[in-house]
Parts: C-alpha cells; structure tokens; sequence
C-alpha cells in the first residue's frame, strides 16, 4: 500500500507538470540576417557591430515579435545582390553591400508607434573593405540607436523608444531589465521545444519513477 501511495503521488506530480502552461517570452525587437554570394537569408550569429561582410554579401534587417530564431520572420526582400547593387560599380579600397530593412507592419509596433509608410528599405553601402555590417547599415538607413550593451534598438529612427522589450500574449510590453536592473537580451537560438508542454526528458524521467513504483507493487504483493 505505501508503494501505490508513492506511485499515485509520482502520478498526481506528474499530471501537475504536464497541465502546467508553458511560460514563454516573446520578444519585440531588430533581428539581423546575412545572405553570402545570393544564397537565402541566414539568421545573423553575430552582431552588425562585429560582422564583417565581403564585398557582394547582403544584410537584412526586420523588426517584429518573435520567440527566437525558429519563429522570427525573414526580411521580406530576398537578398538580391545583383537587383540592390548591380548598378553600382566596385572601386578600389571598398567594397559594395546589399541592405534590406523590412520595418515590419502594424502589429509588431510598439504601442504609440507608427512604422514607416514605406515599409521596406533597400541600399547599396559602399564602404571601406575592413567595413563592419553596422557601418553598412548607417550609410544606407540612418540614424541607428542602440542601447548601453551595444543592442541595436532603432533603423531610420524606428521606433523611437524601447529595445527589445518582452512582449505578454495580449501583445502588451513587459518589463525590459532584470533584478540587476540589466536589460533582457532578445533571444539568439530558437527554443528547444516549442510545444507548450513538459519536455521529453522530464516525461522520460517521470515514466522510470512510474516503473519502479510499479515493481515495488508487483514485489509487495508476491510477498503476501
């Protein structure tokens, strides 16, 4: 009898863990992706202020509410190289590079804001070969705002508050810092699990102590 009773406890736990609801952050903020040589858009794996594009790369921009990388969209313009730069001719000393921005549209904007009437941005930068993607950026879509720990948080002056704030379900913004008073970076790698339930090792580990439970009942009973 014991043995069922700790079995029934592992179960009642068990069913707790599983009707809990997932508490997951989504985030409003600039994501960054690169395309090399007109290959597909590529989520970013590091900063525009440290990435360091080849002459004929492209650089895209898109601001919307996202989870992660699984979820957050893609500029809405392919990186077309040969469309955005094909006009102008490489010189000596730079190198030419293809800037998207997709401002996203009215329900990734943070409440009092308006996105540009002109929703998407492209450029050709022409800048010195040892250029970093933020200087791209600068000389096709200024001004650029970015918060304290180097984060870009504004293109073209969009929008003009906030950086990368957490955003609720009913689409209201959470608050942006820590208890250390640091602000929450947006997410960098989509989320290990993205189905809102236990994840499997939990469900694995939970299904041993089930097993064993049951053994110790099979061993009770052929006691008797």
């Amino acid at each position: 009898m014991r043995a069922a009773g700790v079995t029934a406890g592992v179960l009642l736990t068990l069913t707790g863990v599983a009707a809990a609801p997932a508490q997951a952050a989504a985030y409003r903020y600039w994501s960054f992706w690169e395309s090399d040589g007109g290959k597909p858009w590529a989520y970013a794996t590091q900063g525009p202020a440290t990435a360091r594009p080849a002459d004929g790369d492209a650089l895209g921009f898109r601001f919307a509410i996202s989870n992660g990388t699984g979820d957050t969209s893609q500029p809405s313009v392919a990186p077309d190289f040969r469309g955005i730069c094909g006009g102008v001719e490489k010189k000596d000393g730079t190198k030419r590079i293809a800037v998207v921005v997709d401002f996203g549209g009215p329900v990734d904007a943070p409440p009092g804001e308006t996105p540009p009437e002109k929703l998407i941005k492209v450029g050709c930068a022409e800048v010195r070969e040892d250029a970093t993607g933020a200087e791209a950026l600068a000389a096709v879509a200024k001004p650029l705002r970015y918060d304290s720990a180097a984060m870009l948080c504004g293109i073209a002056g969009y929008p003009a508050r906030g950086c990368g704030e957490p955003v609720e379900a009913s689409g209201n913004t959470g608050s942006a810092g820590d208890a250390g008073g640091k602000k929450t970076p947006a997410p960098t790698a989509a989320r290990e699990s993205d189905g809102g339930g236990p994840s499997v090792g939990v469900l694995a580990g939970g299904a041993a102590v089930l097993a064993l439970g049951g053994a110790a009942i099979w061993k009770a009973r052929r006691r008797r």
